[in-house]
């Protein structure tokens, strides 16, 4: 059997917990053989790796002074040394790649002077919040314009991403939407029966940081609870809102109705969605541009075939029509969130509705199978020569 060729991969923290979605993809390639290059290796036990197929790269020492000049003073983001470079060079000999993927395109400027010494294809992926922070920057904007230039292909999650990309002047010709996949069959549907004591659980799974609405998902519970005193909400996941959350669900009397269930294995979190009656993720776009692709929690939950409430915002329209597969409310919207949780839990006809039709999408837009060969189709076409 001849040998599969070699992709070259780099994620900057090689993985945080709520990247299963990474390390999902990398896992299910067939027809490439992945090696990961990283600065920070972790949560080895959720993600374990051969090491032969890994690469745990040296961070120089001054790496936080050369972040902090650029940032701070220079107002734009850096690029590697030319030791970096050449050592960039030697490792991507040695394995004999033939393809460079940069995960998350925030990094991609530091990629900029090996994207023009190194002699094969460089892609780059965005997933959502890297595709707007700081391009109200001129000196930002600028870097990312050339990664547009020097990168053979630009991938994105999402056909609002495309948008956002092409308005920041990427060439539309490069760009190939490439969704988050998971596998079905590790999420086969399920009915939930309704309680008979109005203890409905409603859940959210993310990182505690702005973007995620968390500030609005206990807002509308509050109402929710009201209605029906036995409901609980459950928080997965962690972050710096975590404090302010808790505080939030004190002055709101909800706190004993809450609980938070940090980062979980992912088996955890898929247990814990067939426990729940109803998903939540009220995405809005924060100040300094950081937005959703779509958020991976909801196509899991989808899956399941949990009703989903989300925002029109971002990718989610493309994951959720509202009123067939979810419902979808306006950002930073509370009343209207609550108004939309109500609706689903004492509609059983609604409910059930829009679980089916959930299953569906996911089904058909986000199977991880085919999300994979779409990935290694990018891959395969930019090789020299083609590989088919």
């Amino acid at each position: 059997m001849p040998k599969k060729p070699v992709v070259a991969s780099y994620i900057a923290d090689f993985l945080k917990r709520d990247q299963v979605h990474v390390f999902r993809q990398l896992h299910g390639m067939t027809e490439v053989e992945p090696h990961v290059f990283t600065h920070k290796r972790e949560n080895e036990d959720t993600f374990p790796w051969h090491e032969k197929l890994l690469t745990v790269l040296k961070k120089p020492q001054t790496r936080w002074l050369r972040r902090f000049v650029h940032r701070k003073i220079l107002q734009r983001p850096w690029q590697m040394y030319r030791s970096e470079l050449r050592q960039w060079i030697l490792d991507l000999t040695r394995i004999d790649a033939k393809v460079l993927h940069i995960y998350f395109g925030h990094i991609a400027p530091q990629f900029i002077p090996l994207m023009k010494a190194w002699p094969h294809p460089v892609i780059v992926s965005f997933h959502g919040a890297d595709a707007g922070v700081d391009m109200d920057r001129p000196g930002y904007r600028s870097a990312m314009q050339e990664v547009y230039r020097c990168a053979s292909k630009i991938l994105c999650r999402s056909e609002s991403l495309r948008r956002d990309l092409i308005e920041l002047g990427c060439p539309e010709e490069k760009i190939t939407v490439w969704r988050t996949g998971i596998k079905l069959d590790a999420f086969p549907p399920k009915d939930r029966p309704e309680p008979a004591d109005g203890a409905w659980q409603i859940m959210q799974a993310c990182r505690f940081i702005e973007k995620k609405g968390l500030d609005l998902t206990l807002e509308a519970f509050e109402q929710v609870h009201k209605r029906f005193p036995n409901s609980r909400l459950l928080l997965m996941g962690d972050g710096p809102l975590k404090p302010a959350m808790e505080s939030q669900a004190e002055k709101l009397g909800i706190a004993n109705a809450v609980t938070y269930g940090g980062f979980q294995h992912p088996t955890k979190v898929r247990d814990a969605l067939y426990e729940s009656h109803l998903f939540v993720h009220p995405s809005r776009t924060t100040a300094d541009g950081n937005r959703e692709g779509i958020p991976n929690a909801a196509v899991e939950a989808m899956a399941t075939g949990l009703p989903v409430v989300g925002t029109t915002h971002g990718g989610f329209p493309e994951a959720i029509t509202d009123g067939d597969s979810g419902l979808l409310v306006p950002e930073n919207d509370a009343p209207a969130l609550a108004a939309a949780m109500l609706r689903i839990l004492e509609n059983s006809t609604l409910r059930q509705h829009l679980g089916t039709r959930a299953r569906a999408v996911a089904e058909e837009k986000f199977d991880l199978a085919a999300q994979v060969r779409v990935l290694e189709g990018c891959y395969k076409s930019l090789m020299s020569p083609p590989v088919v």
